[in-house]
């Protein structure tokens, strides 16, 4: 276990503004051990944040109270990428270096893993559970998949367009949607079959990365290659889409809060933005370490949590929402 010498408070600088307010939420960062590189967070059930260090091979879990890390080795050639909270309380992380799925148990620490029904490596990415506590996956080099954790019994099935199945989420409607960085564009998975349907966003080789459902189980999605946040209404079939500020946007994450504000991070500016749909207005607020490279975002009522995989460090944006209570 190592502690950061000290926890950063940065005051978020509100470029769309043109000037930070006292009001406007605020950046807190806290340092993880050196080399972790943290890919993805999950806030834990006992209110600390799981993260994914990519870099050693580990699961860490920050306690926000006293800004202490430990690590939990997963195994040898483990380089974990996502790692989500289950219905059991429980972190499942998706190991694109072991090729498995690995549920670790938050009480014992305890690692149990899954393997992949198959021989080639899936390049694991992302998971979310569906209402029916079965898991869904996602692998870059062309597969999706789910895992049953009563029978510990794993599924893979080739995606529709080959490589790139990317960000995944389970829509408040049941629907589970996945993204494809490389194949630009959405899917919606039947829960029953496995089947996965191909949606095209309407900008060609947007680069999709990642998905999120409000709470009208609309899907947003961030196109790494267009610097947008696009909008699919699956009731209406329609879209809509929206630059992200600044000159070069990299829109890189997306997830929506239980207002359902829009949060995405933008490697082009080292930002993380948030989008407001009723108003259709951004607020930018700068990242307060260079290359922060925020790769997901979760979070809790109050709460959106950044893992920044550039800089060693764990960041939080507790929202006004957090400072009313």
């Amino acid at each position: 276990m190592r502690i950061g010498k000290s926890l950063v408070i940065f005051a978020a600088l509100v470029l769309a503004a043109g000037a930070a307010h006292a009001a406007d939420p605020v950046i807190r960062e806290y340092p993880v051990p050196t080399g972790s590189h943290p890919h993805d967070v999950a806030p834990a059930a006992d209110g600390g944040v799981w993260y994914t260090a990519q870099g050693t091979g580990e699961l860490g879990y920050l306690d926000p109270k006293t800004g202490k890390t430990r690590h939990i080795p997963l195994g040898k050639d483990s380089a974990p990428h996502g790692v989500i909270v289950g219905p059991d309380g429980a972190p499942w992380i998706t190991d694109s270096g072991l090729n498995t799925i690995v549920r670790v148990d938050p009480k014992t620490e305890q690692v149990k893993t899954y393997p992949l029904p198959i021989k080639k490596n899936a390049n694991l990415n992302t998971a979310t559970f569906d209402h029916s506590g079965t898991l869904w996956f996602t692998g870059q080099s062309g597969y999706y998949g789910r895992l049953d954790p009563k029978t510990g019994k794993a599924q893979v099935f080739d995606a529709p367009r080959g490589r790139g199945p990317y960000g995944i989420c389970t829509a408040p409607d049941g629907n589970v949607w996945y993204a494809s960085l490389a194949g630009s564009h959405i899917a919606r998975i039947d829960t029953k079959t496995g089947q996965a349907t191909l949606i095209e966003p309407p900008t060609p080789g947007q680069g999709a990365r990642r998905v999120w459902a409000d709470s009208r189980s609309r899907v947003w999605v961030s196109e790494w290659n267009s610097g947008q946040v696009s909008l699919f209404d699956p009731k209406s079939n329609q879209w809509r889409q929206w630059k992200l500020p600044g000159d070069n946007p990299q829109t890189y994450a997306v997830f929506v809060d239980d207002k359902d504000m829009v949060w995405l991070s933008d490697f082009g500016s080292n930002a993380v933005v948030r989008f407001d749909p009723s108003s259709e207005t951004f607020t930018v607020f700068a990242l307060p370490s260079r290359g922060a490279n925020v790769r997901q975002i979760l979070g809790r009522p109050g709460e959106v949590w950044l893992p920044e995989s550039g800089a060693d460090k764990i960041a939080v944006i507790r929202t006004m929402t957090a400072f009313r209570k």
